[in-house]
């Protein structure tokens, strides 16, 4: 069971450290944020948590990497969404 908190916390902190990464990258060289962008990422936070809930009810109480994957990557994008919006 740690193992799988550990895993969910680094690709979560893994998605939030490259995004944050790529957004400054992008503002760097000038550019800024697209229109909508913030409700793209809205929608993907939304199908990778739905993917994760299922996965969890239909494949089991076992460790499995890719329901980690989807764990991770639904509290990337909702720490992402909530620090791109304060």
């Amino acid at each position: 069971m740690v193992l799988r908190i550990a895993r969910i916390i680094a690709i979560t902190l893994g998605f939030v450290f490259i995004f944050s990464l790529s957004h400054q990258a992008t503002l760097a060289r000038g550019g800024e944020d697209l229109p909508g962008f913030n409700w793209a990422l809205g929608v993907l936070t939304v199908i990778f948590s739905a993917s994760a809930i299922f996965s969890e009810r239909t494949r089991g109480s076992d460790m499995n990497l890719q329901k980690d994957f989807m764990w991770g990557m639904s509290a990337g994008g909702l720490i992402t969404l909530i620090v791109r919006l304060t």
